[in-house]
């Protein structure tokens, strides 16, 4: 059978990938995960709020099921699930979480605490007030509206949002290779801040801030790095330190409380959390200061209780629970939104900017929807009001035709033709006429009650008023400055609607004062001989029995601030926080020192504490024969591995020496080095340099081939032996050679 190649398409494999990965970024950030800069929502939310409005979902109607809101969403404008939809839905009805909540649910739609809400099918829902400043100039056709997925429906590329919602209530989202997030503020702020940037389209963003001078949280607490707004507003990028609220009471038993009223955005709709990362250090007794947590809250506000202990520093308390548990936390702010299908980090000018700009572009259509509707209406009402002062005649057309077709025509055009008339000069003055289109029928359907004296009146009061109007919008259409103070009477009625006090305190703490002091004591790190791990206090630790401490080849002495430090031969060091090695009993098996660091498969072969290597000199001694002496100061690090010297290809450390200061400046040290085919060579410690943790070393013994280093030591220069693999070897049978020659069979 003869195979048809003609439709075959030959294509790079590597290409259409890349094709194909681009395609679908662009689409996960244009079209799902980022917001667009005009209206400030996510295409899933923005097709939510429009399938709500099809619903007649007004704020003043009866709330109606979730799963039919999520149904005609999902099934007209967005099939990607109804679980993500409906999440967004439950979203935009929580007031700690949005400034102004654009859903007015009813039902469990969860909880500050981190309650889910509830199924779709028991929940309802409507518009609030705040969605319909979006939604009600929908009808004017002032955004452009697209089909949807399968060209079935039509949905607006963007609502015409009357608020700057995208920074009132912020918002976030992550895309491929890119996120946002945005705070929500304070709307009379942002509002005031639209205003003045009216006002002077030249405003910097500095002087902006006297209108916006930060975030504000609708779950309130304290930003405690105000002076870095400043560069958030300039750049679109920073951090801002939240902290919650608390209130020092006093409580039973001559204690105090420390009372959580406010907690940190960052933890909004998981505040559960929070009370039970409190609980946990309780109970670790990681503050032993710590009597009791409970969570009081209510409807009321929340309430989170921690009673302190009688007589303790409850100011030091406060500063460790800062610096342990979220009570403080970090918020990442990224000002990223779409604009013309682009993602932008925006400064807080551009932002305003760009919805300043939209509302000019909206209010232009809107005041042109205005001025047609209103010169069509003004052209119907002239057109009765003449229709009205010759009635006789009209009545006598409408009596004389045989159609309303032939009526129409002759009040259009005057054509009279197999009309009948009662007279030459009906038929004459019917000639003349000259009525629209849209005169003639409103004629044609115009009730006899208009007739009515006091209807005229209406008519003539009508037309005064349309023209009035016209005249307004044409003033408005015509002067950009007429343009811009409707705007900003529209904003400041918006201002008195959805306006509240703000919530969120602004300071500036210094971080120095945030430190937890800890109960230094002696702890000692046991290490057996498989490595496995336990720390025990020096009470346990004397208590135990001499034979049962033989059963560990490495017992470290050290502070319980401090860290345990690990050599390899592989030439890293390996650091362990005192805090993180398990509390156990002398008869607990501990844990793997692997599971403590990333050791793997190294070979350890030197275990000390920071304190002790921070004060001591080290010898470096490997495979290949190199040597160098490094000062304990340079392995200070936060690092939990660095490199501890270089090493080349196949080499491997050997021994590492630690010395005290007066070792290394006594002058009566020597340094013994012993290969695996019998040679040792012996010289002075001052012969070995000093060098950084990077460098190799320098050679300290010229190896016949095949030959390396297995023994490094250093001795005083009176000592009489030393011992090497259980045996001992005499000092005075070991010549002292120069660095570089070889070393003498050793007789061992």
């Amino acid at each position: 059978m003869s195979k048809n190649t003609d439709n075959i398409i030959q294509m790079d494999f590597s290409e259409e990938m890349k094709n194909s990965y681009r395609d679908y970024a662009m689409s996960v950030i244009i079209a799902r995960a980022l917001p667009d800069v005009r209206d400030g929502l996510k295409p899933v939310q923005r097709r939510i709020l429009f399938a709500m409005k099809e619903l007649g979902l007004d704020p003043k109607k009866p709330h109606r099921k979730s799963a039919r809101i999520v149904g005609d969403t999902m099934g007209k404008y967005h099939p990607h699930g109804d679980s993500s939809i409906y999440d967004a839905l439950v979203h935009m009805t929580e007031d700690y979480s949005l400034s102004i909540p654009l859903v007015d649910g009813h039902g469990n739609f969860g909880s500050i605490d981190g309650d889910g809400a509830a199924a779709m099918r028991y929940t309802e829902a409507r518009l609030s007030e705040g969605a319909m400043t979006m939604l009600d100039n929908l009808d004017k056709g002032l955004v452009e509206f697209v089909p949807n997925f399968d060209d079935s429906e039509k949905e607006p590329s963007v609502l015409p949002s009357m608020i700057p919602n995208l920074l009132i209530n912020g918002t976030t989202g992550i895309a491929v290779g890119m996120a946002t997030n945005i705070p929500p503020h304070n709307p009379g702020e942002v509002i005031d801040g639209a205003i003045a940037y009216i006002d002077n389209p030249d405003i910097t963003n500095i002087k902006l801030m006297k209108y916006i001078p930060g975030p504000d949280f609708p779950t309130g607490g304290t930003i405690i790095n105000q002076s870095d707004i400043e560069q958030i507003y300039e750049t679109g990028e920073g951090k801002l330190r939240v902290r919650g609220k608390v209130d020092i009471e006093n409580g039973d038993s001559g204690r105090k409380n420390i009372v959580i009223t406010e907690i940190p955005y960052t933890v909004a709709g998981n505040k559960t959390k929070l009370v039970e990362s409190l609980v946990n250090l309780m109970k670790d007794k990681v503050f032993d200061e710590i009597y009791d947590v409970r969570d009081e809250s209510s409807k009321e506000g929340i309430r989170i209780v921690v009673e302190v202990k009688k007589d303790r520093d409850i100011d030091n308390l406060l500063n460790g629970l800062y610096k342990k548990s979220q009570m403080e936390d970090t918020y990442g702010v990224n000002l990223l939104a779409v604009k013309e299908q682009q993602p932008i980090v925006f400064n807080l000018k551009m932002m305003l900017k760009e919805f300043v700009d939209f509302q000019e572009e909206l209010y232009t259509k809107e005041y042109q929807h205005l001025l047609a509707k209103a010169q069509d209406r003004s052209e119907i009402v002239n057109g009765l009001i003449r229709a009205t002062d010759i009635i006789d005649l009209i009545i006598e057309i409408l009596r004389g035709s045989s159609s309303i077709k032939q009526a129409k025509a002759c009040l259009t055009n005057g054509i009279t033709e197999d009309i009948k008339f009662k007279s030459k000069a009906s038929e004459k003055q019917a000639s003349t006429l000259d009525f629209t289109d849209r005169q003639a029928e409103a004629i044609l359907s115009m009730q006899l009650s208009k007739l009515i004296g006091l209807e005229i009146l209406k008519l003539h009061e009508e037309n005064d008023a349309l023209l009035k109007s016209i005249m307004e919008y044409k003033t408005i259409l015509g002067d950009k400055n007429e343009l811009y103070k409707v705007i900003k009477g529209r904003l400041k009625e918006y201002k008195k609607k959805f306006n509240h006090p703000r919530r969120t305190l602004l300071t500036n703490e210094n971080n120095a004062e945030y430190v937890v002091e800890e109960k230094v004591e002696d702890i000692y790190v046991l290490i057996d001989k498989f490595g496995y791990t336990k720390s025990l206090d020096s009470v346990s630790f004397s208590r135990a029995a001499e034979e049962t401490l033989k059963e560990f080849n490495h017992i470290i002495l050290m502070k319980n601030t401090d860290k345990l430090c690990i050599f390899t031969a592989e030439g890293n060091m390996h650091q362990v926080k005192a805090s993180a090695i398990p509390k156990c009993k002398i008869k607990d098996k501990g844990v793997l020192i692997h599971n403590l660091c990333k050791v793997d498969k190294e070979n350890i072969i030197l275990y000390t504490s920071f304190e002790e290597l921070f004060e001591s000199q080290l010898v470096f001694s490997t495979k290949y024969g190199y040597i160098k002496l490094v000062s304990g100061v340079e392995f200070e690090t936060n690092r939990s591995m660095v490199v501890a010297t270089k090493l080349e290809d196949g080499d491997e450390v050997v021994n590492i020496i630690m010395l005290s200061a007066s070792d290394v400046l006594s002058g009566d040290r020597k340094v013994i080095i012993l290969t695996e085919k019998g040679l040792s060579l012996g010289f002075s410690l001052d012969e070995v340099s000093e060098m950084k943790k990077t460098g190799r070393g320098v050679k300290s013994i010229a190896l016949e081939q095949k030959d390396y280093v297995v023994f490094t030591t250093v001795l005083k220069t009176s000592d009489e032996v030393f011992i090497y693999e259980g045996k001992e070897l005499s000092a005075k049978k070991v010549r002292n050679r120069k660095r570089g020659q070889k070393g003498q069979k050793a007789q061992l």
